[in-house]
């Protein structure tokens, strides 16, 4: 069980992203000690979507298509419409997020972000959250849907909204000390 002060986080993202929901994830868990990381499907930079227009950007640090899985601790999944849209169609980042799913890694995913759980049918007979306007796609993927400000099923965490980023982020670093989740197959 790592402390977060050790913890190794991986952020996955490309243009997009909403901007607080890889931001406040970001800044918050390298304040409590853990070491994180953007890895993206592009080189260079990423930018954010912030509210009605194109906002700031972050500099990639990794490309999904290098990432070692056995690296890192946890794997956090913004979201934003656009960012999640463009990750569920890239084979490298639906790999990177399968392959987190399989060991048993925190893996969470907030507002639009469990698109990519579906994708990689991580989400059939799990309990699960996300932007109301996505619900029925996790209902059809066989999530178990619940409009709460975060959910959590054997270590995968979902929430719905910037308005529950302190909620997220919190079960994130409960989670990641907790450990692997090993009994996963869905």
């Amino acid at each position: 069980m790592p402390s977060i002060k050790s913890a190794k986080i991986l952020v996955l993202a490309t243009d997009g992203y909403e901007r607080s929901e890889l931001r406040v994830p970001f800044e918050e868990l390298k304040k409590r000690g853990a070491t994180v990381k953007i890895a993206s499907i592009k080189e260079g930079e990423i930018k954010s979507w912030n509210k009605t227009d194109w906002g700031d950007t972050v500099p990639v640090d990794l490309q999904a298509k290098d990432i070692r899985v056995e690296d890192f601790d946890a794997l956090v999944l913004p979201g934003g419409q656009i960012n999640p849209d463009k990750l569920r169609i890239d084979d490298s980042a639906l790999t990177v997020v399968s392959e987190f799913f399989k060991s048993g890694k925190v893996v969470a995913a907030i507002c639009h972000a469990p698109w990519l759980l579906v994708e990689v049918d991580a989400l059939r007979g799990r309990q699960a959250t996300s932007y109301w306007s996505i619900k029925t796609d996790l209902i059809n993927a066989g999530a178990i849907w619940k409009d709460e400000k975060v959910v959590t099923d054997e270590g995968i965490i979902t929430s719905r909204s910037p308005d529950d980023l302190e909620a997220f982020v919190a079960k994130i670093v409960e989670e990641v000390e907790e450990g692997r989740h090993e009994k996963r197959a869905a």
